[in-house]
């Protein structure tokens, strides 16, 4: 990062994605943008990978076994002078105000080459209203909005649905299978977690991009980093493996 020794994930996956250092805690955004600054929010934009390879035509994809719109997914999408603004909910009445969007209505919105061909993660609650169990208070329902937006889509919440699809007629493929993030691979074999393992969510995003020419695929084991956070070796080695 521009202003710390020991950097955050959010300015490292844009320096990834953009070839640009900036500050901690901001998501492809240049360092002049003040971090959760409302004013910040429309400006400072760094063009990611993954809309440079949309606009020449690439598909692409996201997978990550943390909510979609945290911050190393969304580095490669969004652009945001706050990794914390995931859904309205966590917006000021002020950046509202200034028009900034939140993370998971960037996603949707996403227009770029033919669109981002495949998402899967966590962090379902970002895109519902809080009447469908979800935290958004401007009422969007983003997964209905995203379906409409695709001719030939698909959205899929579990192991079972995500192995079923045709992907030879699915052509945009939205997973969010859980709340937040996903469970801790230990956990999710233990438990019997109705969720995709990341070996299984990276088989389904290529058995599909790979059926164009050309791809970017952006892989995060982002769950590594969380055990870690919590000091829990056990669950890093495993999830590393994984």
């Amino acid at each position: 990062n521009t202003n710390q020794q020991t950097p955050d994930s959010a300015g490292t996956m844009t320096a990834i994605m953009t070839g640009s250092k900036t500050k901690a805690g901001v998501v492809s955004v240049k360092p002049l943008a003040t971090r959760a600054d409302p004013t910040s929010c429309n400006a400072y934009h760094l063009t990611t990978l993954l809309e440079t390879a949309e606009d020449q035509g690439w598909a692409s994809g996201i997978v990550t076994n943390t909510s979609i719109t945290h911050a190393t997914p969304a580095a490669s999408y969004a652009h945001s002078p706050e990794r914390n603004w995931e859904s309205d909910k966590d917006l000021s009445a002020k950046a509202k105000a200034n028009g900034c969007r939140d993370i998971a209505s960037q996603l949707i919105e996403f227009n770029r080459g033919n669109g981002i061909e495949v998402m899967l993660g966590g962090g379902r609650k970002h895109f519902l209203p809080e009447d469908k169990n979800g935290e958004r208070q401007d009422g969007r329902h983003l997964i209905k909005e995203w379906q409409a937006k695709y001719k030939q889509s698909a959205i899929v919440s579990n192991a079972k649905q995500l192995a079923d699809i045709d992907s030879n007629k699915t052509k945009h493929l939205l997973g969010l299978f859980s709340d937040s993030h996903l469970a801790f691979e230990t956990d999710r074999q233990s438990n019997q977690h109705d969720e995709p393992s990341l070996t299984t969510l990276v088989e389904a995003a290529l058995k599909m991009l790979q059926q164009h020419k050309r791809f970017l695929l952006i892989v995060e084991s982002g769950r590594i980093d969380h055990a870690h956070h919590a000091g829990n070796a056990y669950r890093a080695l495993a999830e590393t493996v994984e």
